[in-house]
């Protein structure tokens, strides 16, 4: 008995301890004149006013063919008190591109005097959105100009997003933050394996992540400026030639319809190697839809939410990752003549390499960012479809990493499909077993083949640097 009310009276004085600390930077905040976060959003109709080139599957023969629903840019804003800000963007497109991200990045510097590295930018990688890829387009598009189009629809969106940034900066209103989370069970492993390898098939048994990772920015009365929510699971219920936000387009829709002024952001987590079962139905899209939203409903009641207090900070760097040994001319001349249509696409822009420059790529850059808020969440985005393996050990390696043992560990969120999305991220697993996500899903890029097994070690040893670089900026004043 004795025992007992001392662990009680230890818990009693945590409480007290972490609550009155709380409440303590709260009270700085509001003393230096400035709420302690201040917040806005908005939400942007991106869908192509004529027909174009969709995303995603490589079997497509044909422009687009009206829409099922809208797709949408969304756009949150968030300051702690010292006036950094941070610019979240998701997007219902296939991907992020430099040609997207670049421009926007560059005037938020010149023109808003916010930090390019402030700038988070996510795709819901739907399969039923514009192709905006110029390269791609070009070489899917049968008739016209296709790379054009892309080009044309990527300045638009620039051009949309920049004008909606300005309109949302002097919006900017006291909210307080919380996390909470819930799940959802319709995504599955997609990595099958078999004798003959692994397949594209579902394997219940295969590594998910399942959480539903929730954001709430609310108003001091309670009422909702946002919620952005994330899953890990590929987009991609859908292959028709509608344009439509597929099952997370779907969450947003019912999210909004139920909370009227609220904007819901669907953040893509690690879902490279995870698909949404069963699928290949409109109605399935919006059952999934429906899930994904239930799971947010849950997690914005629950009744003691995680509170988000402190400064933000944010660090952003590329990692460059090797690829394997690359094919001889030799073996690129054999896959030009007897390959499969893709393999010998994939060969002959290997072969203009080696013509143009002397030599195959060897290795690649991309960026990496965390963000951290208070010691309360870290949040990291990693580059590329981004398979599962990767949310699941950082969110424990990063837990793992925190110092500060006097205050609750931080939340961790890995958001996959962030800055730019290049092609698949696999984890040493993955590629060890090979299979579409190691390996044969290169043959649709301009690279030479797989990532060298030192991939996965590269990119979370620099995911932890940033977070330290991170963690350490939300202590300076």
């Amino acid at each position: 008995m004795k025992t007992f009310f001392l662990q009680l009276s230890l818990v009693t004085i945590l409480f007290h301890w972490t609550t009155s600390a709380a409440i303590t930077r709260v009270a700085a905040a509001e003393a230096d004149g400035n709420p302690e976060w201040r917040g806005a959003a908005a939400s942007v109709v991106i869908t192509p006013d004529k027909p174009m080139w969709m995303s995603g599957y490589a079997a497509r023969t044909k422009p687009s063919e009206g829409k099922v629903h809208d797709l949408y840019a969304k756009l949150l804003i968030l300051e702690d008190s010292r006036g950094q800000k941070v610019v979240i963007i998701t997007t219902d497109l296939i991907g992020i591109t430099p040609a997207l991200r670049d421009p926007i990045a560059a005037r938020l510097e010149s023109d808003f005097k916010i930090p390019s590295v402030a700038l988070l930018m996510n795709a819901s990688h739907t399969h039923c959105g514009p192709e905006l890829r110029e390269d791609k387009a070009t070489r899917r598009g049968l008739g016209g100009d296709r790379g054009a189009e892309a080009r044309q629809y990527t300045k638009m969106l620039v051009e949309k997003l920049l004008k909606a940034i300005e309109a949302t900066l002097p919006r900017l209103e006291p909210v307080e933050l919380k996390y909470a989370s819930a799940r959802a069970g319709f995504a599955m492993n997609r990595r099958l394996p078999t004798p003959k390898g692994v397949i594209n098939s579902p394997y219940p048994e295969g590594p998910v992540d399942q959480r539903v990772p929730v954001l709430i920015v609310e108003r001091p009365d309670r009422s909702l400026v946002a919620a952005l929510f994330g899953y890990a699971c590929h987009n991609t219920t859908l292959s028709f030639y509608q344009f439509c936000g597929d099952y997370a387009g779907y969450a947003q829709e019912y999210l909004e319809d139920a909370h009227p002024g609220m904007v819901a952001l669907f953040m893509m987590g690690c879902g490279g190697d995870q698909n949404p079962y069963p699928r290949r139905s409109l109605d399935l899209a919006k059952q999934h839809g429906r899930a994904l939203s239930n799971a947010v409903e849950v997690a914005l009641s629950v009744k003691q939410p995680r509170e988000i207090h402190g400064l933000l900070g944010i660090a952003m760097e590329e990692v460059e990752l090797e690829f394997a040994a690359p094919p001889s001319r030799e073996e690129l001349l054999k896959r030009k003549e007897t390959g499969n249509k893709y393999e010998q696409s994939h060969a002959i822009r290997l072969l203009d390499q080696l013509d143009e420059r002397g030599g195959i790529q060897t290795s690649y850059a991309f960026p990496l960012q965390v963000i951290q808020f208070g010691n309360d969440l870290t949040l990291a985005a990693i580059c590329g479809e981004t398979v599962v393996d990767y949310s699941l050990r950082l969110q424990q390696e990063l837990k793992s990493g925190n110092e500060n043992s006097q205050e609750q560990e931080p939340v961790v969120w890995i958001a996959g499909y962030s800055n730019y999305v290049f092609g698949y991220l696999p984890s040493l697993r993955v590629l060890k077993e090979g299979g579409y996500e190691g390996n044969r899903a290169m043959i649709y890029t301009s690279y030479p083949g797989p990532f060298a097994e030192s991939v996965e070690q590269r990119v979370v040893s620099k995911i932890k640097d940033l977070a330290a670089q991170a963690r350490m900026s939300t202590q300076q004043k």
